[in-house]
């Protein structure tokens, strides 16, 4: 277990999905003067980490942001690393998740990934898909405005053949449509390095999530870091727009 514990009243209102906007992995590298590809090695050690204090915590669903629509345009040595890190972490840290009774997810057009990280996703989906602790979604390739593009296509063309009338559509059914339908919507996002922006990441379904934003870099967020996150949460006050 983790040595630092949540508050009563933090444990007694916590979050059933938390998402996570993983930012700095490169601006840790650079200000110690190291290559860009060391800070997300670091980072996936940060990745382990949450993981298992959120599922050591009990929280339900866990939904990081590990690659962006946007990303590919980075450099493609940079992209090149991201994926082999991206298997291996798939690959060397099933047991890890398997002993943490975590299921895998992913939203996004995972299609896109290279050959071997699809498979190795596809390997690793099916050994964890009988677990039923934490949900770990992984975001990949994914894109908030394409994915409710894509989700008003769908409607559109099943008004167009008359299977369904444009007067029923209402945001239960877009939100039907959404990559994340299986899922319910987080209740809090947080966001490392500083960083005030969205960075097309789930638009529909923070709708109403509660923001912390942390000035610490992801390779260093720590489990302290994820409890001050959910101490902050367990204080404000969830309204919905009422008094």
């Amino acid at each position: 277990m983790s040595d630092f514990q949540l508050s009563e009243r933090a444990a007694e209102v916590l979050p059933v999905h938390v998402a996570i906007i993983m930012d700095g992995n490169g601006r840790w590298a650079k200000s110690r003067h190291l290559p860009r590809v060391e800070g997300h090695r670091r980072g996936a050690e940060t990745v382990r980490k949450v993981v298992r204090l959120c599922g050591q915590l009990g929280i339900k669903y866990l939904t990081l942001y590990a690659f962006s629509a946007e990303n590919w345009n980075r450099p493609k040595a940079e992209v090149d690393t991201l994926m082999k890190y991206l298997a291996y972490y798939l690959k060397h840290e099933t047991g890890e998740l398997m002993n943490n009774n975590v299921k895998l997810e992913t939203i996004g057009h995972t299609e896109r990934l290279p050959e071997k990280v699809r498979q190795q996703l596809s390997e690793t989906k099916s050994q964890l898909q009988d677990n039923s602790g934490l949900t770990l979604v992984l975001a990949l390739s994914y894109g908030a405005r394409q994915e409710i593009v894509e989700a008003t296509r769908s409607l559109a063309k099943k008004a167009i053949n008359g299977g369904i009338d444009p007067e029923d559509i209402n945001e239960e059914s877009v939100s039907q449509h959404l990559f994340t339908a299986p899922f319910p919507d987080p209740e809090l996002l947080i966001r490392t390095s500083g960083e005030f922006r969205l960075s097309n990441f789930l638009l529909w379904q923070i709708s109403y999530a509660e923001f912390v934003v942390s000035s610490i870099h992801w390779p260093e967020f720590g489990e302290k870091d994820l409890i001050d996150a959910l101490e902050e949460y367990s204080k404000r006050h969830r309204r919905f727009g009422g008094l």
